[in-house]
């Protein structure tokens, strides 16, 4: 076996996107797997990677390897694995603990929730990713995904903020006494309306979860419709809503008070002007990161009033728990039986690794680009 393999990646130091040639993996741990890569989608994590904003490599490297939205085939497995066996189809956590023992939430395997921010994520932060034709993992770290999901089961992390994002809402919301008492999480939605912002990858999965929890939902993304976005999610029942025609205060009419927002789209300045349109003890959940820009403004005062006196949460939500890659697994599996082709348009393009480049660099396309390993 070659002592190295293909790898996508930056050199930071170089401000360099390129084709590396990488450490071949072996195991070296009892509870390690060897994961063949089939599939990786690519992000906007992985763009804003390669623009050099951010991205660090691990202790002792120049380089690092990029992807985090991984589905993989198990080629060999250490001799402590009880829970996968070679040829099973594998999906990737992204955050590892950090490793001070004062951190509770590292220590009870929610990294989720780090305090300390000494955490490392595959592909991003100090630990290599998975644009490479192998890997090793640990099998704590690993979801077994069925075969009917070997087509879909790259969307899973992606799905993964959007499982993660309504559970914390649902558990903010048992601070009303009547929700308790409500129907089964699964269908808490009925008779409440969410507005996703944004209609990529993360927005259109999110509205998809909402959909199949019962909620009336929006989509408010940039561009006019008609385009694939727009006909994707309206395709699974949500109604798109294009920011270039329709402005928040006209959004307002057509959604009605909103109970829920879902911000996957990382743009400060429609979040902040969506947010007066929440209903009374509404949550507005952020999972954008947005790029460092120049200061803009805000009705303050306004939405502190409106926050107190209507008892509306706004919460943030970043990676993601075991639980929440359990419900992607099966939420992609209910997707595929409800919308099939909905589904099956979601993946634009599966592309080869030499044209890394023009994913990573060139102008965004479609809704979601993957390279294809194997």
């Amino acid at each position: 076996m070659s002592e190295t393999q293909r790898a996508i990646g930056v050199i930071p130091a170089r401000r360099e996107v390129t084709m590396l040639s990488h450490p071949a993996p072996r195991l070296t741990g009892e509870h390690q797997v060897l994961i063949r890569t089939l599939e990786v989608g690519v992000c906007g994590t992985d763009r804003e990677i390669c623009t050099f904003a951010y991205g660090t490599p691990p202790a002792g490297d120049a380089h690092l390897v990029l992807g985090h939205e991984c589905l993989g085939e198990v080629l060999e497995v250490g001799r402590a694995v009880t829970r996968l066996r070679p040829g099973d189809l594998v999906v990737p956590s992204v955050r590892r603990p950090c490793p001070h023992p004062r951190c509770a939430p590292c220590r009870a395997g929610r990294q989720d929730f780090c305090a300390t921010g000494d955490f490392s994520e595959r592909g991003i932060k100090e630990a290599h990713g998975f644009m490479t034709e192998a890997f090793v993992e640990d099998e704590g770290f690993l979801y077994r995904a069925p075969p009917e999901l070997r087509e879909l089961a790259v969307l899973v992390e992606p799905l993964t903020v959007a499982e993660k994002g309504l559970a914390q809402a649902y558990r903010v919301q048992e601070r009303l006494p009547w929700v308790a008492a409500e129907a089964p999480a699964e269908r808490r939605g009925e008779g409440k309306t969410a507005l996703v912002l944004g209609a990529g990858p993360v927005g259109s999965l999110g509205a998809m979860l909402l959909l199949e929890h019962g909620f009336r939902t929006f989509v408010y993304s940039r561009s006019p419709a008609p385009n694939p976005k727009a006909a994707l999610v309206e395709a699974c029942g949500a109604r798109y809503l294009s920011s270039e025609v329709v402005s928040p205060e006209a959004l307002a009419r057509e959604t009605g008070p909103i109970d829920l927002v879902y911000e996957a789209v990382g743009v400060a300045s429609i979040s902040f002007a969506v947010m007066r349109l929440l209903a009374p003890n509404a949550v507005f959940v952020f999972t954008g990161i947005p790029p460092v820009l120049p200061a803009i403004p805000v009705e303050a005062d306004t939405l502190m009033r409106q926050l107190t006196l209507a008892n509306q949460a706004v919460i943030g939500t970043v990676n993601a728990d075991a639980p929440a890659f359990e419900a992607a697994l099966r939420d992609l599996m209910r997707f595929r039986q409800r919308w099939p082709e909905a589904m099956a348009r979601l993946i634009s393009g599966r592309h080869a690794p030499e044209r890394y480049r023009e994913l990573l660099l060139g102008r965004a396309q479609g809704i979601k680009q993957v390279i294809r390993f194997a």
